[in-house]
C-alpha cells in the first residue's frame, strides 16, 4: 500500500509547502485539524465573496479599500486552490487500490 503525502492547508514557518504522511484512515490528529482548517478557510471565502458583492456595489467604496478586498481575495482563492489540489491528490488513482478484491470475486465465481 502506497501512501501519499497530504498537502496542508497551512504553510510552513518560511511560507514553504507542508505535508502530512499519515496512516491508511486519515484519522489522526493532525488529519482531523487540516480538515477543520480548510472547511473554515472554504467558509471564510464564501463570506468574503458576499462581503465584495456589498462593496462593489457601492459607489462610495474607495480605491483603499478595493485594494484591501482584492488583497483578501487573492489570500481566500489562494486557499481554494491549495485545498483543491490537496484533495484531488488524495483521490484514488485507478489501478493503484489492491485490484485483487475483484478479481477475487469473479475467479471465485468460476
Amino acid at each position: 500500500m502506497s501512501v501519499r503525502p497530504r498537502l496542508l492547508p497551512w504553510p510552513g514557518p518560511a511560507g514553504q509547502r507542508c505535508y502530512l504522511v499519515s496512516d491508511a484512515d486519515s484519522e489522526g490528529y493532525l488529519s482531523r485539524l487540516a480538515d477543520e482548517m480548510e472547511a473554515v478557510q472554504l467558509q471564510m471565502g464564501t463570506e468574503l465573496i458576499g462581503h465584495a458583492r456589498l462593496m462593489l456595489g457601492d459607489r462610495k467604496t474607495d480605491a483603499r479599500e478595493l485594494r484591501y478586498l482584492s488583497n483578501r481575495l487573492i489570500e481566500a482563492l489562494q486557499d481554494a486552490l491549495r485545498i483543491a489540489e490537496s484533495r484531488g491528490g488524495r483521490l484514488p488513482v485507478p489501478g493503484e487500490a489492491e485490484s485483487d478484491g475483484p478479481a477475487q470475486t469473479e475467479e471465485g465465481a468460476q
